[in-house]
């Protein structure tokens, strides 16, 4: 953040995360979390569109939407939480917006996103574009 303390990033960047994928509103993506239920705790998978992201540093989240038995849950988690065990892209979506809370509105398939095709201009540039010259052939 360009209005923060130097200290203050230095013990953001301390905690910040680089398992997680990069991804942004429209995608699909699936979210490992950690349950602790009666004393004991387990991973329960939420596999939905991400329709927020708060990109805050250490600070930020994110929230996805699923549809479950025609009722819609949305969840949000901190990017850095300890909760959050993985992160997995699924499926990139092709949107407008930034924030899709629109679709809290929509459903069957007024709700659709269309496939986004490629990656993304920060992945294209860290593999050197061998992945999309490859798959032409």
């Amino acid at each position: 953040m360009s209005n923060s303390n130097p200290l203050i990033e230095a013990i953001e960047a301390s905690y910040k995360r680089s398992d997680v994928p990069e991804f942004r509103p429209g995608d699909t993506i699936r979210v490992h979390a950690k349950i602790s239920e009666g004393g004991k705790d387990r991973i329960q998978v939420f596999q939905g569109v991400c329709i927020h992201r708060k990109r805050g540093g250490a600070r930020g989240s994110f929230t996805v939407r699923k549809i479950s038995h025609g009722v819609g849950v949305e969840r949000v988690w901190a990017v850095n939480s300890p909760r959050v065990v993985k992160v997995e892209l699924v499926s990139r979506g092709k949107v407008r917006k930034a924030k899709l809370y629109y679709l809290r509105n929509l459903s069957g398939n007024a709700a659709r996103i269309r496939a986004r095709l490629g990656g993304y201009a920060n992945e294209l540039l860290t593999s050197g574009g061998e992945s999309g010259e490859s798959q032409g052939d």
